[in-house]
């Protein structure tokens, strides 16, 4: 077992959410679990029924509730939950109409901004206005090409409110990017930035818009909206077929009481993509029932988030993390948004946000904590709110979680936690009964029976294995767009073990209960016919200061694979001989003599999706001549010409 950094005492235990969950399904089904995680949990798994419809009454799901509480199917993903139930996404999410403070935005240069409840609640009011005036429809496709300001959030609970279908990119995604995701979907209507700001530099996205609807035709109607804080762009251009309005007209729209039709707990709720890092991107297509209700579940039951608390999660409007983060408005919490570069002109930039905003829940990537430990930042915060610290994104290193405890703050849960767009949530994440271990993520989500299976598809003890869930749950994807009879929807989640969902990381089950992800399945490493993940050669050179990014794959040679190690180093240090034979030292001593990389070569940058992850798998297929399907995907493309033809790798 590994070191134990935390543990909540039993008075932050008692005034938890998860004790009065425990407390309220107790009396309501006449049992006990006397505060053990591990219990709530198989009776989570055991009875579904009885788990999901007390998460809806716990947590005051606003609407119908049916009398059934679960439809079951021999075909996994054909389960229903809360069938003949009835709800509205946005009803839910504006669960306030007063003066409390709803949503605060905050820019890189310094641009503060806040909508109270009634604010919020009048603004999404006039856009339903205006969506019925253009004579918008229940399940058209809303599509915003927007930074991570409120207006975006305003404009997404509008199209719940009524029905549509949202979609969204982030302003860094280039034209090809935005045209490969939103063609295939044919949205009807664009709201689009007409800039937006990273590391003080300002991007025109105006300027982008021909070429957008030169390409999707189905966009009738443009909304251009200004950047927060700035002035409009001008725009000199005219459009045959397309009805151009500013956002600034919508302030003369009237406000009406919203009346929320209620939809079935299946309805499709927003669209959202994979990578694309292999090919098209993948359209998954999310339900509103079941999406509110899982989020819900880990915001109030693993997150501890209460009423009027403060919560922050570094991400844009391209990212899942960014849904999971308005969800948080459902249980009367105030969330706070960021836009830019989370260390533009100062390196503890979030930190400083945190404690100015008495932020509660702190979220941020992996790779940020990471940033944070090599720049050696001592936080001089008091953070005297921050109750809980969530990483995501890649896995958190031993290293990671204990600089937290050590420099930012000794008295906080950090709750390192993996899902995916897939299901819009989270498989494996924090609670506050089980202490924190170095290097592990906590705990199976409740209602969710996780595994970790060997290629044979039998559970694998105490070894490396596929993560899995053996159980059906609310979040899976209700579909893939345009996909008849589920031909890639079976083949992305089933064909690889029968009738269980097949996640694509490659974990390890602790016997704590917790787990280690190991890194994607697809780029696991296997010399020798031995399979190894890339996150344990990662986490050895967290200790290395010289380094500042790396990526390692593995390499066809010789009848074999062989792993091929790419790092980045910091300004001050040079790619030496000695640095090469201790990184080698390191990873034997540490990990193993199979995970010594057989080639260690220098680069100048590491290329990552939009969200910030590595792309293994990108960099494998271009040093074994293999073309890159969907260079869009990336946040930095032309970094991949330096991984070619390399000579180091011919021999």
């Amino acid at each position: 077992m590994g070191k134990k950094l935390w543990e909540a005492s039993q008075r932050i235990k008692f005034s938890s959410n998860l004790y009065s969950f425990e407390q309220y399904i107790s009396k309501k089904y006449s049992k006990k679990f006397n505060q053990n995680y591990s219990s709530i949990l198989k009776w989570s798994i055991l009875s579904p029924g009885k788990f999901w419809d007390s998460v809806w009454d716990y947590c005051s799901i606003k609407g119908q509730k049916g009398k059934n509480k679960l439809i079951k199917s021999k075909v996994f993903y054909k389960n229903k939950f809360l069938p003949k139930s009835k709800l509205n996404f946005s009803e839910n999410l504006l669960s306030k109409n007063n003066n409390d403070k709803a949503i605060t935005f905050i820019s890189e240069n310094g641009f503060r901004e806040e909508r109270n409840w009634k604010q919020l609640n009048n603004n999404v009011s006039r856009i339903i206005n205006f969506f019925k005036k253009i004579k918008l429809n229940k399940n058209d496709r809303i599509a915003a090409y927007m930074p991570n300001c409120i207006e975006t959030v305003e404009v997404f609970l509008a199209t719940t409110a009524i029905g549509g279908i949202w979609s969204s990119c982030s302003p860094d995604f280039g034209i090809n990017g935005v045209v490969e995701r939103f063609s295939q979907i044919k949205p009807k209507i664009l709201f689009i930035t007409d800039k937006y700001f990273y590391n003080g530099k300002e991007i025109n996205i105006l300027q982008r818009l021909p070429k957008i609807l030169e390409k999707i035709k189905s966009i009738q109607y443009v909304v251009l909206i200004n950047y927060p804080g700035e002035k409009y762009l001008p725009s000199q251009h005219k459009f045959k077929k397309v009805k151009i309005f500013r956002w600034n007209e919508f302030k003369k729209i009237k406000t009406t009481k919203i009346k929320f039709s209620k939809f079935d707990f299946e309805k499709e709720l927003a669209i959202l993509y994979s990578s694309g890092t292999t090919g098209k991107p993948k359209c998954i297509c999310h339900r509103s029932g079941g999406v509110l209700l899982q989020h819900v579940k880990e915001h109030q039951l693993h997150c501890n988030i209460k009423e009027k608390d403060n919560v922050f999660y570094f991400t844009t409007c391209g990212w899942m993390m960014w849904n999971w983060l308005i969800s948080v408005l459902a249980s009367k919490a105030s969330i706070v948004l960021f836009d830019g570069s989370p260390i533009y002109k100062k390196d503890d930039l979030l930190l400083k946000i945190a404690e100015k905003e008495k932020i509660t829940l702190f979220g941020v990537s992996a790779k940020y904590i990471d940033v944070l430990r090599k720049l050696k930042i001592l936080s001089k915060y008091k953070l005297s709110k921050l109750r809980t610290i969530c990483s995501t994104g890649s896995p958190l290193s031993s290293e990671g979680f204990e600089y937290i405890y050590k420099n930012i703050k000794k008295n906080v849960h950090l709750a390192s936690i993996s899902g995916g767009t897939d299901i819009v949530s989270c498989f494996v994440l924090g609670n506050l009964y089980e202490p924190v271990i170095s290097g592990e993520i906590q705990n199976k989500g409740l209602g969710l029976d996780v595994d970790i299976f060997d290629d044979n598809g039998k559970p694998a003890k105490n070894i490396k294995g596929e993560l899995v869930c053996k159980n059906p749950f609310p979040s899976m994807p209700l579909k893939f767009w345009n996909d008849k009879k589920d031909i890639k929807f079976k083949k992305a989640y089933f064909n690889k073990f029968s009738n269980i969902w097949y996640h694509g990381d490659y974990a390890e089950a602790k016997r704590s209960g917790g787990f280690i992800i190991h890194g994607r399945s697809d780029t696991t490493l296997n010399p020798g016919g031995i399979r190894l993940g890339t996150a344990e050669i990662y986490s050895e050179l967290e200790n290395f200061i010289e380094i500042k990014d790396s990526i390692v794959v593995g390499q066809v040679w010789d009848n074999d694979i062989r792993i091929v190690l790419f790092i980045v180093l910091n300004a001050k240090y040079k790619f030496e001989a000695d640095l090469l034979k201790r990184i080698k030292i390191q990873i034997r001593k540490n990990a193993s003599p199979r995970h010594v990389p057989a080639k260690i070569i220098a680069v100048t940058e590491v290329p990552r999706t939009k969200n910030g992850k590595i792309v293994e798998l990108a960099v494998k297929n271009i040093i074994e001549g293999n073309e890159i399907k969907n260079k869009e995907a990336l946040a930095n493309p032309e970094v991949l010409e330096q991984y070619k033809n390399i000579k180091e790798l011919n021999y």
